[in-house]
């Protein structure tokens, strides 16, 4: 039987944030924690290591006891710079990672995604509700660090456009789309916050 490869993990948290106003959503507050604390709390059981890719407000992220890594640009280029960061100083064979606004996440359900990356053999896998794709929702081969760093140094930055360069997989979540769902503005925020 085949031991599961060991898992890096990076919880994304360097954007700009421009629907919310420039507030830094990972620590914007719901349900009265910071919103990375939900992230942080699937990701830590499923990893054996664990980064925040954060480019502003370094020292309240390092706060929540964990690296906080950023991205070797500081124009905020988007999720794959910081999941290029993390390629860089990661250690094991996987890097999963998350973005840091979607507080319904579970640990299962991260499971699910670094599972389905091995017994497929795929270089990435993506999550899918059922109706499109969630590409910061990803479990990928370290090795793909040079890919990505090429495809960053051509200007790019659309990440289905990387995953078409490999072997990708999506993994069907149409059973918990509720996972994927993210908060973008504070109107949303506000309006979560008054369904719980």
């Amino acid at each position: 039987m085949n031991k599961q490869a060991k898992v890096s993990g990076v919880v994304l948290a360097g954007g700009l944030a421009r629907r919310m106003n420039k507030q830094d959503k990972g620590l914007v507050h719901f349900n009265n924690r910071a919103m990375i604390t939900f992230a942080l709390q699937a990701i830590a059981p499923v990893v054996d290591e664990l980064f925040i890719s954060a480019n502003r407000n370094i020292e309240q992220y390092q706060q929540f006891d964990y690296p906080v890594i950023s991205d070797a640009r500081d124009d905020f280029a988007g999720p794959l710079a910081g999941v290029y960061a993390a390629l860089c100083v990661c250690a094991n064979d996987i890097l999963l990672v998350i973005p840091c606004d979607s507080p319904f996440i579970t640990a299962n359900g991260l499971q699910a995604l670094i599972q389905e990356r091995e017994h497929l053999q795929a270089d990435i896998a993506v999550a899918f509700d059922g109706k499109r794709i969630h590409p910061v929702f990803m479990a990928i081969k370290s090795s793909l660090k040079h890919s990505l760093q090429d495809y960053l140094a051509q200007g790019e930055r659309k990440i289905d456009r990387w995953f078409e360069r490999h072997n990708w997989v999506k993994v069907d979540y149409s059973a918990n789309p509720e996972f994927f769902y993210n908060i973008n503005t504070l109107e949303q925020l506000s309006d979560m916050a008054d369904k719980q």
